[in-house]
């Protein structure tokens, strides 16, 4: 088992990710209770399989939270390819996730830390949201969320509510109720919300991000990265193929840096690039 920092080329910043490289022999409940017990937002599962169907399909790979598996999570792919990748100096990944297929490159720069890009699922837009309704469902006033822009849920591979919130004071001081608004997002099909906000710490940064649930709070979600990335796009945020950084974490003291990137074909959002650094920070074994 190793442990790695997503989203962050700084030890004990960014995401942190349980990954375990030889899953084969353990059942269901068994990862599951693993993944309770790193306590992390993710743990990942590696199931080596025959190099031919590893060329062909990918690298077999399932992604629990505390509570439950998900079909795709960002900062456990990242994360995963970095661990697979390992010495050997490839300059792609793919996993094979109950999602599907994810490519993940990655790029050398003389004297930088090796970055990461994962190609996400093509968006799926979901229903825009109305914003008095959002707020009696999280506890929120109205008048805390950018009028200018539209609260949407979006998916590529799971979906996520993006709300943007009037300013960075607002976001720095959310406080969500949680019961209330997984009741609503399960009514709208989302599965979490996406807090975000033009106003940033790092000038250089597009957006200041915060996701709350379950587990507390997650220092960088690329899954949601990759929905806001089309959301972006599409609302005029960030322009076709132009790589921003959306910070996340800062609240936390895990500041996470991911750099995103959507393309348009026609009226459609498509080519969804999430992409960061990851370094290790623990290496073990887990007796059973």
């Amino acid at each position: 088992m190793t442990q790695w920092d997503v989203f962050s080329s700084k030890p004990l910043e960014g995401n942190s990710l349980a990954v375990f490289s030889d899953a084969r022999g353990l059942n269901d409940g068994e990862m599951q209770a693993l993944a309770r017990e790193m306590n992390l937002s993710e743990t990942t599962f590696i199931f080596p399989r025959d190099p031919g169907i590893e060329r062909e399909n990918g690298v077999r790979v399932r992604i629990f939270t505390v509570q439950e598996e998900l079909p795709f999570a960002g900062h456990p792919t990242l994360g995963t390819a970095f661990a697979l990748r390992g010495e050997s100096g490839a300059r792609e990944i793919t996993l094979d996730l109950n999602a599907g297929r994810v490519p993940v490159r990655f790029e050398e720069t003389p004297g930088q830390p090796t970055f990461g890009e994962m190609t996400q699922i093509d968006p799926t837009f979901g229903i825009q949201h109305d914003r008095e309704t959002v707020a009696r469902a999280t506890g929120l006033d109205a008048d805390d969320f950018d009028p200018s822009l539209p609260i949407e849920t979006i998916s590529t591979g799971l979906p996520f509510t993006v709300a943007p919130m009037r300013s960075l004071a607002v976001i720095q001081k959310l406080r969500v109720d949680l019961a209330r608004a997984a009741e609503y997002l399960e009514k709208t099909g989302g599965k979490f919300l996406y807090f975000v906000a033009r106003e940033t710490v790092d000038p250089a940064a597009r957006l200041h991000a915060r996701m709350l649930f379950y587990n507390g709070e997650d220092p960088a979600t690329g899954s949601a990265a990759g929905c806001t990335a089309a959301w972006m796009v599409a609302h005029g945020v960030a322009k076709p193929d132009e790589r921003v950084l959306i910070e996340q974490g800062i609240e936390m003291q895990r500041p996470s840096r991911i750099f995103v990137r959507a393309s348009r074909s026609g009226n459609r959002v498509v080519n969804i690039g999430v992409g960061g650094n990851a370094i290790a920070v623990m290496r073990g074994e887990v007796v059973l």
